[in-house]
């Protein structure tokens, strides 16, 4: 038998493609009545993952597959131990086909137990993995048992902040760190509820990324869109709801409003001031930040209401931003009130529409904040977020409940429509369909060693 298996794989290298196709075939049935050689022939086929022949990656991709079905935990057993023994093109590979067939095998073949040894394999993956690595096999924990329990979740959530690497100091010169840190942010937000606060990573980003986040270069990506800066905030946003209260948040108050200032201008005096000349304001940074600054401080008004001359200041900035986004508002509705049918749809009236669901927002939060003291009672869905059924006839009505995540919205003088449009980042089904970045190239959690 041994012999015989070996003699096959030597077939499954030579020359004639027709030869190694029909090796490459008849090696599952090897297996049927000797599942002790699951492990090795399939670790063989996860190798022959690599071939740029499309018609024999069809057959190798469909050859494990009928080893799964026979024998899923001898099949797992050799690609995962082939996973970990390996380095670039065949690791690489036999994540990208393993992760979306497991899911496809369904629950039948993936029992509890196979999926409990699935979710130990993963967990010896992510002690050394790339960022590309790291996605993949937090989607599929992601789709296993493990996310469906309260328990799991929270084990799920020490696994990303052991990659977060929450303790290190961060560098926005380093495009590993830009990743890490919003990739992160990024995967813990479907687990969070209030017995899985997002205290640490609001409090990294407060501490760490908002004091350089001029710093963290704008990238775009060929498609035209990807700007880190704005993701940060919008991740700190979407954090933010779940955030507890604690001897440092003052300190994160501070960070916040000293960010909102920067995008903040201070009005100029009355004398100076002129109606032709519009200052420019990125009204979806602003929104993010004020929608955190609005969750932080709801738990305790007195947080903002400390320093009296600060508290002043910032209600003099959203005074002086809140004319001009009323201006904004009404041009915006005078361009849309035109438009009818199809038209509707075009890219460009959608960005202007998710532009007066990110001015609602605005408006309401500035609203609040002018109380006296500030009251924090309005519920407020973020402009960027998935649009569900309930909301969808908002659209047309500019309202301020989520819609998916949307292009920049920036108003200024040199900008004849008051949007500076940028493309969406691609979306994922990874984290329910939310957009992730594009992993970094290098290993960052080489220094880890996850401990269940």
């Amino acid at each position: 038998m041994d012999q015989a298996i070996e003699a096959l794989f030597d077939l499954c290298e030579d020359e004639d493609v027709s030869v190694r196709k029909q090796a490459i075939k008849d090696l599952p049935s090897l297996c049927k009545e000797n599942n002790e050689y699951t492990p090795k022939v399939t670790d063989i086929l996860g190798q022959l993952l690599q071939t740029n022949d499309t018609t024999e990656l069809s057959v190798v991709q469909s050859s494990i597959m009928t080893l799964c079905k026979n024998d899923i935990k001898g099949a797992l057993k050799g690609m995962f131990n082939l996973i970990e023994i390996s380095n670039g093109p065949v690791r690489e590979k036999c994540l990208r086909f393993l992760v979306p067939k497991i899911k496809m095998l369904g629950r039948d073949i993936m029992t509890k137990e196979i999926e409990e040894y699935t979710i130990d394999q993963c967990k010896k993956i992510l002690r050394n993995v790339t960022g590309d690595e790291f996605m993949q096999i937090m989607d599929l924990l992601a789709w296993s048992r493990l996310s469906q329990s309260l328990a799991g979740q929270k084990e799920l959530m020490e696994i990303i902040k052991h990659h977060a690497e929450l303790s290190k100091s961060f560098d926005p010169s380093n495009p590993e760190d830009v990743d890490r840190s919003i990739y992160c942010s990024l995967h813990c937000v479907p687990y969070l509820c209030s017995a899985i606060p997002s205290t640490p990573f609001v409090s990294y980003l407060c501490e760490q990324v908002l004091p350089k986040l001029d710093q963290i270069p704008e990238t775009k990506d060929e498609a035209g869109g990807l700007d880190n800066q704005l993701e940060a905030l919008k991740l700190l946003a979407e954090l933010s709801p779940f955030y507890v209260v604690h001897e440092d948040t003052p300190q994160h108050i501070t960070s916040i409003v000293d960010c909102l200032f920067t995008y903040l201008p201070t009005p100029p005096p009355i004398e100076e001031s002129s109606e032709d000349t519009e200052p420019e304001f990125k009204y979806s940074r602003i929104e993010a930040l004020l929608y955190t600054l609005h969750h932080i401080v709801k738990h305790d008004v007195e947080l903002i209401c400390k320093d009296v001359d600060r508290l002043k200041e910032f209600k003099k900035r959203l005074q002086y931003m809140a004319r001009w986004s009323m201006a904004y508002t009404k041009r915006l509705r005078e361009v849309l009130k035109s438009v009818e049918g199809d038209a509707a749809k075009a890219a460009e009236n959608k960005v202007k529409l998710a532009a007066l669901k990110t001015m609602a927002n605005i408006n309401t939060m500035v609203k609040e904040f002018f109380h006296n003291p500030p009251s924090f009672k309005s519920s407020i869905t973020l402009s960027f977020k998935p649009l569900n059924e309930k909301s969808n006839a908002l659209e047309e009505n500019g309202g301020s409940h989520g819609n998916k995540r949307r292009a920049p919205i920036s108003f200024g003088a040199g900008d004849k429509d008051g949007l500076s449009a940028a493309k969406s980042r691609p979306g994922v089904d990874s984290v329910k369909n939310r957009p992730i970045y594009t992993p970094p190239s290098g290993k960052f959690s080489t220094n880890l060693s996850y401990q269940q």
